[in-house]
């Protein structure tokens, strides 16, 4: 009778031991849901980019680990399954811009085939094929840059009236009267 008392019966309806606590107390023991989840989490970084020392540094754990992760049977075919999806969003994209591409090009040549259609039209026309799709135009260099502080209250009240005297001396502020204040007096 004790013996059924730690049987129960699993989703399928076989019939199943208690989980033997004693195990997960034992050192040398590990959760392998946990262990699966760590290679993911490792896999997932390593397929974005990181180093091998990036990710220990992030994950908090050994590049020893990482390296072990990454070369095992699991770790190359996981990476290889993700590149392969990742690489075939890319192609799909390459794919679509060819299909564009060609549909841009044929109305190209109607506006330059067109009779009525004005010198600048066709030459903007062909200074965007030849600069963007030629590849002749200069790469543009985004330069984004942010700075933080903390200011008081005195400080800002302070850049306000700056502001408002530098905009005043080169008359770029123009006053209005509140009209809200005549209609209430």
């Amino acid at each position: 009778m004790a013996e059924a008392a730690i049987q129960r019966n699993s989703l399928y309806g076989f019939e199943m031991r208690e989980t033997d606590n004693r195990r997960s107390k034992r050192e040398g023991c590990y959760d392998i849901k946990q262990l699966w989840q760590r290679s993911h989490e490792i896999i997932a970084l390593a397929l974005q980019g990181f180093k091998q020392s990036e990710i220990a540094g992030i994950l908090n754990i050994s590049p020893v680990t990482i390296s072990n992760t990454l070369n095992s049977e699991l770790g190359i075919k996981k990476l290889s399954e993700m590149r392969e999806k990742r690489d075939e969003g890319v192609v799909n994209v390459s794919k679509k811009v060819a299909e564009l591409s060609a549909k841009a090009l044929k109305v190209y040549e109607e506006i330059f085939d067109d009779k009525v259609a004005p010198l600048s039209l066709k030459k903007s026309t062909a200074d965007t094929i030849l600069m963007d799709l030629g590849g002749h135009r200069a790469p543009t260099k985004i330069d984004t840059r942010s700075i933080s502080t903390n200011a008081t209250l005195e400080e800002i009240e302070e850049f306000k009236r700056r502001g408002i005297a530098a905009a005043r001396e080169s008359g770029m502020l123009i006053e209005v009267a509140d009209e809200s204040k005549e209609i209430t007096e």
